[in-house]
């Protein structure tokens, strides 16, 4: 292979290459070969010796894995991090995040989302799933910076400091809905905030554009046992039942959260091949409480792993988010077997991919999909020894550890950085906007 036409844009090797493919195959002295947006190869190092390359990288002995995916945050909210620190959730949101809210404006969102992008590329998350207002600048904010994002507005009855009443939200969504529409980067969702916070009109009416224009579905559901007690006495049911009512539940449903659950709750997202995206971080800080995931899990159901927001979290390393989760549930259950360090994995790869619908784009390194790919630095104290890569990349890896990424083919950032964003620009930015909150 040395003619220009079959020559590489970039071959990553010299690592051990953790495909997270179905057998979750595990590579030393690994390559994977990249050409135009796509991996074109995976194997041994000799396996690909041959392939020449316009761009090598240099593993340096770390590791190479697929980028991870976080199901659930609030981009822009980067600007309200710190804000409303140790509150109950109705009083964060009611007192301080929605006033705060409502002097946000398109430019503004813009560099909270564009602030978001450099430090998810910096922590090795290469692809995100938003809710927010002024989602057409998240998208933006995401096709500049190079990071892959499935974004939607929030839905809710009352009015939006966005775009106004419901009807111009839903205006809105199909506008983005076209004007992303194949789109290598941006895929766009139809997002109601909550079944407290949308009529059952609204949820039908989402749901109806989201199955007519063949989109993911996305919904705050069972956050808190407040919500859930305030939905059995206004509607006789638990929030999952309600939507099970109406209709929403689907394969094409993410419901986030899922904090408070019955046993019919979870027969319900089972039966209907819901997925959820779980953010522990956020429950934990928001004393929501802890969702029963391992055994959603055991029943079969669908786990991505999320941040939430930055004013709820307060950062969007999914690293973190990993260590987290895992430890959570292990002493929840009294249970050091439950979320081992491989099943957490999955939740932030292949398995967060298959919750927002694109596993055959992203999510594992196999030949076809798309060139999401980062490098881990393990040449350092905190990751020597390495017995078991997985257990490292759950329990000792941090987002700093990220030395290189790589999205859809593209190197957003190599050597710590980044290639697609001013960093001290959009930090510059970001310390100005927060005037307008204060």
């Amino acid at each position: 292979m040395t003619s220009k036409e079959n020559q590489l844009d970039i071959l990553i090797e010299n690592g051990t290459v953790l495909t997270m493919n179905k057998e979750c195959s595990v590579i030393k002295n690994g390559a994977v070969a990249i050409k135009n947006d796509k991996i074109l190869a995976v194997g041994s190092k000799d396996e690909l010796a041959d392939m020449k390359a316009v761009k090598t990288i240099d593993a340096k002995n770390g590791l190479i894995m697929p980028g991870l995916i976080n199901t659930h945050t609030h981009a822009a909210m980067t600007l309200f991090r710190g804000m409303a620190d140790d509150l109950p959730l109705m009083a964060w949101l009611n007192e301080h995040i929605f006033p705060a809210e409502a002097k946000l404006n398109a430019e503004k969102v813009y560099t909270g989302s564009t602030l978001a992008c450099a430090e998810m590329i910096m922590s090795g998350t290469t692809c995100f799933c938003d809710m927010y207002l002024y989602e057409d600048q998240v998208a933006c904010a995401a096709k500049n910076a190079g990071v892959r994002a499935v974004t939607g507005e929030v839905l809710f009855d009352f009015s939006s400091p966005a775009y106004g009443p419901i009807e111009k939200g839903f205006e809105y969504t199909r506008m983005l809905a076209e004007k992303w529409k194949n789109d290598p980067l941006i895929r766009i969702a139809v997002e109601p905030h909550s079944p407290y916070l949308c009529s059952a009109d609204l949820l039908k009416k989402a749901n109806e554009m989201a199955h007519e224009m063949d989109l993911l579905l996305v919904i705050h559901v069972s956050e808190t046992k407040d919500e859930v007690a305030k939905s059995i006495a206004t509607h006789g049911i638990t929030p999952v039942a309600l939507l099970a009512e109406t209709g929403v539940l689907s394969p094409r449903l993410l419901a986030c959260h899922c904090v408070v659950l019955s046993e019919n709750d979870i027969s319900l997202l089972k039966q209907y091949d819901v997925k959820v995206a779980h953010n522990p971080e956020s429950n934990m800080k928001l004393a929501s409480g802890i969702a029963p995931i391992p055994l959603l899990l055991e029943k079969g159901i669908g786990i991505g792993l999320g941040t939430d927001g930055c004013s709820s979290n307060n950062d969007l390393d999914m690293f973190m988010e990993m260590d987290t989760a895992a430890k959570l549930h292990k002493v929840n259950d009294h249970d050091p077997t439950v979320m081992d360090a491989k099943t957490t994995l999955k939740m932030c790869t292949i398995e967060g991919a298959k919750a927002l619908g694109i596993s055959d784009l992203t999510g594992s390194i196999e030949p076809g999909k798309q060139a999401d790919v980062i490098i881990i630095n393990t040449r350092k104290p905190h990751l020597t020894p390495m017995y078991n890569p997985m257990s490292h990349l759950v329990y000792a890896v941090r987002g700093s550890d990220v030395d290189t990424s790589v999205i859809n083919g593209r190197v957003v950032m190599e050597n710590r950085e980044l290639t697609t964003i001013d960093l001290e620009k959009i930090m510059a930015d970001a310390r100005q906007c927060v005037e307008a909150f204060i």
